[in-house]
């Protein structure tokens, strides 16, 4: 489809969060660009609407191609959930285009995990045992549904990863018989997270070692669940940073 800054946002960036577009700026001028039209049009097709593909004239759309730094043609951008996540600039042989989409369009795994059913999630587990995001993504599910007992072996095969580790704390955790670990637990459980995360901090101030190592990496593992520049996460790691030393 031909694509214009008036309906780039609705076209390309909406769009995007549903399933890839790929977006080849081009020009009537450029021959390079004529030539790997068909191309990528070819690879696109073969992907039986996996994955969309979006022409930029940059002359007619001289905005958008200043907004993404359109310094050469053709320009080739790909966009996932509302950005864009893989570029090239050139002609490219069939190979190399096949290979930018197959990196653009998700995996089936990658698709059992947005599904994120514990049917699916068990699934994409059996396929790919080593797949990190798999396996915590099937853990928070069980920590919700109160299978903590679960977890564990669900875990232990990637805890080297620090999402992993933060999960297997907050395991270790569940059931210890002490009011702001019980509480804190409760809260994360439905979802509030600035209580379970005042609760934890206050069991940090008077843990012991071993304890506050589990009391730390929980709350770690928050901060990145809610983005380490939410405003629990700024506040929350100052105040575990004063606890801790």
């Amino acid at each position: 489809m031909d694509v214009t800054e008036a309906t780039f946002d609705v076209d390309v960036i909406e769009r995007s969060r549903e399933l890839p577009v790929v977006v080849d700026f081009w020009a009537a001028w450029c021959g390079p660009c004529r030539q790997l039209a068909p191309v990528i049009e070819a690879a696109v097709e073969r992907r039986a609407g996996a994955v969309l593909l979006a022409e930029v004239d940059i002359d007619a759309n001289p905005g958008l191609a200043q907004t993404y730094r359109v310094m050469s043609i053709p320009y080739v951008k790909g966009f996932r959930d509302g950005a864009p996540v893989a570029e090239f600039v050139g002609m490219q042989p069939a190979p190399a285009v096949e290979a930018f989409l197959d990196r653009l369009v998700p995996s089936a795994v990658e698709r059992l995990i947005a599904a994120g059913d514990e049917a699916s999630l068990r699934e994409a587990v059996e396929t790919e045992p080593a797949n990190v995001a798999a396996r915590t993504a099937l853990a928070r599910l069980l920590l919700a549904d109160d299978r903590a007992a679960e977890v564990a072996p669900l875990l232990e095969p990637v805890a080297f990863d620090q999402g992993a580790a933060a999960l297997l704390s907050r395991v270790r955790l569940t059931g210890l018989d002490q009011p702001d670990i019980a509480a804190g637990m409760a809260a994360l459980g439905r979802g509030d997270y600035e209580q379970g995360l005042t609760h934890l901090l206050d069991a940090v101030r008077v843990a012991g070692p071993d304890l506050r190592d589990d009391l730390r990496s929980a709350m770690l593992g928050v901060f990145a669940e809610l983005g380490e520049h939410h405003p629990l996460s700024v506040r929350f790691r100052r105040r575990l940073a004063q606890a801790l030393y």
